[in-house]
């Protein structure tokens, strides 16, 4: 579903620039370093990622609160639309499968998706003795 419904910004932002918005998003006010480490790329790499979303309008740069040096990255009212966007087109996928389902397999899924969700939350320790 999100991979369908980003095919649609493909022309605005790459893949990898995306996540750095998500991320950016998440994190407002992240430095580089930190957008970096959270996209498992190296500082330069990026540094350029986001001078292009920079240039697309998309994020911006401030100097930090704290240490002027430091860049803090922001989501440009632009940037947040994107994502609302992308978000209101997967959630309308979403909606048009659910639709097709039965209500059965509807209330199936959902049973499913609670339990899936429990098991998350259970201790290893908890998993191993069942």
């Amino acid at each position: 579903m999100w991979d369908a419904a980003r095919e649609g910004a493909a022309d605005r932002v790459s893949g990898s620039q995306l996540r750095a918005m998500l991320v950016v998003e998440e994190f407002d006010g992240i430095n580089l370093r930190g957008l970096a480490g959270s996209l498992g790329m190296i500082l330069s790499s990026a540094s350029r990622l986001c001078d292009r979303l920079v240039a697309a309008g998309m994020l911006e740069r401030f100097p930090g609160r704290t240490d002027r040096r430091e860049i803090s990255l922001h989501l440009t009212g632009t940037g947040r639309r994107l994502l609302d966007e992308l978000r209101a087109e997967r959630r309308r996928r979403l909606r048009e499968v659910l639709l097709r389902m039965t209500p059965a397999a509807r209330q199936a899924l959902l049973r499913g998706l609670a339990e899936f969700s429990e098991a998350m939350t259970k201790p290893e320790s908890e998993i191993l003795t069942a």
